[in-house]
């Protein structure tokens, strides 16, 4: 659905929940297991415009600064830092962002702010044979 219309929707995604931003390539691969989890067998590359990013980041905030300024309401968009992986899924120093997004932010994202969606599973495939 999503590479065809340039947009998330269809019977398989709800605006109703909260849809991830992996935006760290190694990360998304150990998460998906290099698309062969179940339900996890494909794998998209989605452009944005700037401005829906640069939008997407101005209302980002951690679970903690959520409790710090005391919202009952969790925010729009949640920034979650997560262990990166290397290609062999072995954990890494360093960490790697991701975003989730919710309500108002996410609708945007899903039918406004995308210029691209590439279906690369089968690059992803390919580049596992290395691994």
């Amino acid at each position: 659905y999503a590479v065809k219309h340039l947009e998330f929707g269809g019977e398989r995604f709800s605006y109703s929940r909260m849809s991830w931003i992996k935006t760290n390539f190694l990360w998304m691969m150990y998460r998906c297991g290099w698309a062969s989890k179940r339900g996890q067998e494909r794998v998209l590359a989605v452009w944005l415009t700037r401005e829906g990013f640069d939008r997407i980041l101005s209302e980002a905030l951690t679970g903690h600064d959520e409790k710090a300024r005391g919202l009952k309401e969790r925010s729009n968009v949640r920034l979650q830092w997560d262990p990166d992986h290397a290609p062999s899924g072995a954990p890494q120093g360093r960490r790697a962002i991701q975003l989730g997004l919710r309500n108002e932010v996410l609708s945007k994202y899903g039918k406004e702010w995308i210029v691209q969606i590439k279906d690369i599973t089968d690059f992803v495939k390919e580049q596992y044979e290395f691994v």
